[in-house]
């Protein structure tokens, strides 16, 4: 009975001591701020490359992004290593296929027919891509790489990344049937969004 108080007392000076030792381990010593508590609640922001990329593109490849349009509400967005090319922002998005601002099946022939050997070609779908396209423009998307150019329909997104002279299917397409029984927004596929790292001088291959 009379060991009560003093072991009181060891167990009190163990516990302030144990205390004492976890504290300093988590603030980094005396004098040291919180920077090891920090790190413990603190996740790290992950860096943003160009065009928002998660990580850099290798050398000679180019970093881009290219967001459909959402409905005929916002527009599509196309960004090459760093530079915005299009947005509604920059005021050059219209309803259609986003390569410049075309809308005319015409002078989309016009604009495509010439293209030099190499010559990247992004393009993104805003409110509709398919109706003003006739049989040679969808020709001419596929002999850019194009899987699903010959399939667009009313409203469908799209989105593609394609290049003049290539040999085989370019990789960097998406494509969302309009269908009213998965369509996100009334009338409308969802959004797409397609970002990666392309050669400077060769084909999407």
């Amino acid at each position: 009975m009379r060991l009560a108080g003093p072991l009181r007392i060891v167990v009190l000076v163990v516990s302030v001591g144990v205390t004492w030792i976890v504290v300093s381990i988590l603030l980094g010593g005396p004098g040291s701020g919180f920077p090891r508590i920090q790190q413990l609640f603190t996740t790290p922001r992950a860096r943003k490359y160009k065009c928002g990329l998660p990580q850099p593109c290798p050398e000679e490849h180019l970093a881009f992004r290219v967001v459909s349009g959402a409905a005929n509400v916002i527009g599509p967005k196309i960004c090459l290593e760093d530079k915005m090319l299009m947005s509604s922002v920059k005021d050059n998005v219209g309803r259609g296929l986003n390569i410049a601002l075309v809308n005319d099946v015409n002078d989309l022939l016009k604009f495509i027919r010439p293209l030099h050997e190499g010559t990247l070609v992004f393009v993104a779908s805003y409110d509709d891509p398919a109706t003003k396209m006739n049989e040679e423009t969808r020709k001419l998307f596929s002999e850019l790489g194009s899987r699903n150019a010959k399939e667009l329909a009313f409203r469908d997104s799209w989105v593609f990344v394609g290049a003049k002279g290539v040999q085989n299917k370019s990789p960097f397409e998406q494509h969302v049937k309009n269908s009213k029984h998965s369509n996100k927004y009334e009338g409308w596929p969802e959004a797409l969004e397609m970002e990666g790292c392309i050669p400077r001088r060769s084909t999407a291959s």
